[in-house]
């Protein structure tokens, strides 16, 4: 008996709530219909926006493989690969046109990540023109960009560094490498920095701080693979300095 009347008041409330429920419905048929209304707009305009979103950034990708084609394009005299859409006469001009396609897809596409590594490549291209400020302008930039993720911020630093010791600011340029391979942020491997700033002391003929640097890496990423050139570039500076 006590079964049947529990069974009977849970069916008792069901029915209740269904007929309050009903009923509240009813009262507010208008502003239950508008707020229905109102998530399926807002449904709509969120995938539309996804899908704009989704195309654009796939429109920029196209644009900067692009730019990017242009930029490893052959120059006359070389085989050209295949599916290379053009033979440039000289260097100068195919930089020239990489700079200004890699200047667009930066332009139209700026909250991107593709719009970053086409202002970096710009950059790229604006060093190997020899127009070292819009180069150094176009680097500056991606560089302050960091997160710590990606890989063309730290890139561009190491742009920029180049770009110092190609116009002769030496100490400048060996300042910006030191700070990268003392930088534990760093999104590139320390041990890639090293090598570079190892070879550009060397190059600058500060040859007892190179010595000590590729010995540095050597110690510190003894199974990377610049180790074994590391030592033998250490040991040969080493005798240098005996002879």
């Amino acid at each position: 008996m006590k079964a049947e009347l529990k069974k009977q008041i849970k069916q008792d409330e069901f029915a209740g709530g269904l007929s309050k429920s009903i009923g509240w419905v009813r009262e507010h048929e208008r502003e239950a219909t508008v707020t229905a209304v109102v998530v399926l707009v807002l449904a709509a305009s969120w995938l539309g926006f996804s899908t704009w979103s989704s195309n654009r950034a796939q429109a920029a990708e196209e644009a900067f493989a692009g730019a990017l084609k242009t930029y490893h394009a052959p120059l006359a005299g070389e085989a050209p690969p295949e599916g290379s859409p053009k033979v440039y006469a000289s260097a100068a001009e195919r930089y020239r046109q990489a700079a200004q396609e890699f200047a667009e897809v930066s332009r139209r596409y700026g909250s991107l990540p593709a719009a970053r590594r086409a202002r970096y490549y710009e950059g790229l291209s604006r060093l190997e023109l020899g127009q070292y400020d819009e180069a150094a302008k176009a680097l500056g930039e991606v560089a302050a960009a960091r997160d710590g993720k990606a890989l063309a911020p730290d890139l561009a630093r190491l742009s920029l560094a180049s770009l110092e010791m190609r116009r002769g600011k030496v100490d400048d340029g060996l300042k910006l490498y030191r700070q990268m391979a003392d930088d534990s942020g760093l999104a590139l491997p320390r041990d890639h920095v090293l090598m570079v700033l190892s070879s550009a002391l060397e190059e600058a003929r500060r040859l007892p701080e190179a010595r000590d640097t590729y010995r540095r890496l050597a110690e510190e990423f003894p199974g990377s693979v610049y180790a074994s050139e590391a030592r033998r570039r250490a040991d040969f500076l080493k005798n240098v300095a005996a002879s």
